[in-house]
């Protein structure tokens, strides 16, 4: 089996937060949203064909990362996606939408208006949080 590789525009886009089992869990690099992405380490370019128990502990996750999303940022709605037109690699989103963000209430996807960009510090800040919730190992 050959090593796992983040495809290149996933890792330009983001931080890489940590790990949970064979899940890479990033952080979009803009700060006008709460928005994780989910890869899971698998050759695999759509959720149907992924082993049964990655797709299940993706999902699981997904759900953990979901809620605390909506409750640690307030969010209104929760946006969960795996779209893959632009990046091939499969990566589920999780973003957090608040009726007063930029774009409410149109996608961000290919939408995000130029802005405020994270720092690793605050990246790091936010994956504590998540390790302190037990989301992230």
């Amino acid at each position: 089996m050959s090593e796992f590789v983040l495809h290149p525009t996933l890792a330009a886009d983001s931080y890489l937060l940590g790990r949970v089992g064979a899940v890479q869990v990033l952080l979009h690099r803009s700060a006008q949203f709460p928005w994780f992405m989910l890869v899971p380490e698998d050759a695999a370019t759509e959720l149907h064909e992924l082993p049964p128990a990655l797709r299940a502990a993706l999902q699981a996750l997904a759900d953990r990362l979901g809620r605390f999303v909506l409750r640690h940022w307030s969010c209104a709605k929760l946006n969960v996606a795996a779209i893959g037109n632009v990046v091939p690699q499969l990566h589920l989103h999780v973003i957090g939408r608040r009726q007063d963000d930029a774009l409410w209430p149109r996608v961000v996807w290919g939408n995000v208006p130029a802005g405020a960009l994270r720092s690793a510090e605050e990246a790091a800040a936010i994956a504590a949080r998540l390790r302190e919730a037990q989301i992230l190992d």
